[in-house]
Formats: structure tokens, C-alpha cells, sequence
């Protein structure tokens, strides 16, 4: 595992089209943005975990981890917090 320190606003480059932005750290919380080709499937680890237990078939461009693909634009919605635009 390759362990990273980031600022808010730095980010981290993937094979040239996966990137990785934190966007906000509060407290003991951070929050990131990913910016990946619509047949990369990005969920939290929960999700992934689940779609594997009962064999759920990803759509491309589809995401259960929060953001949310706006035609290029994406978008990270958290209940109960404000919706960051990346």
C-alpha cells in the first residue's frame, strides 16, 4: 500500500485518468473527489462488498460512493452536509 499526505486541494494522479482531490478535512473526517473514465466503477468499500455478495452488476457512470456524474462534472453529495461541484 502506497500511504500519501495531501493537502485540501492537492491531489493525486491514477494511470493518467483517474485523479483523486481532497477536498475538505474536518476534524477526523476528509472528504475527497474523484475524477475517473465513466467505465471506472468507484464505490465505497461497504458498496463494493455488497454488489459482490449478491452479484449486482455495475452501470457505467454509475456510483453509489456519493458522487454523482453530471455530464463531466462531478458532484459529491453527502446527507445532512453541503454538495461540493468538482
Amino acid at each position: 500500500m502506497l500511504v500519501l499526505s495531501r493537502r485540501v486541494g492537492e491531489e493525486i494522479v491514477i494511470n493518467d485518468n483517474i485523479r483523486i482531490s481532497v477536498v475538505a478535512v474536518k476534524g477526523d473526517r476528509v472528504r475527497i473527489g474523484i475524477e475517473a473514465p465513466r467505465d471506472v466503477a468507484i464505490d465505497r468499500a461497504e458498496v463494493h462488498a455488497r454488489r459482490h455478495v449478491f452479484d449486482i452488476p455495475v452501470t457505467p457512470g454509475e456510483s453509489d460512493s456519493g458522487i454523482v456524474d453530471l455530464g463531466g462534472t462531478l458532484v459529491s453529495v453527502c446527507p445532512g452536509s453541503e454538495t461540493a461541484i468538482h
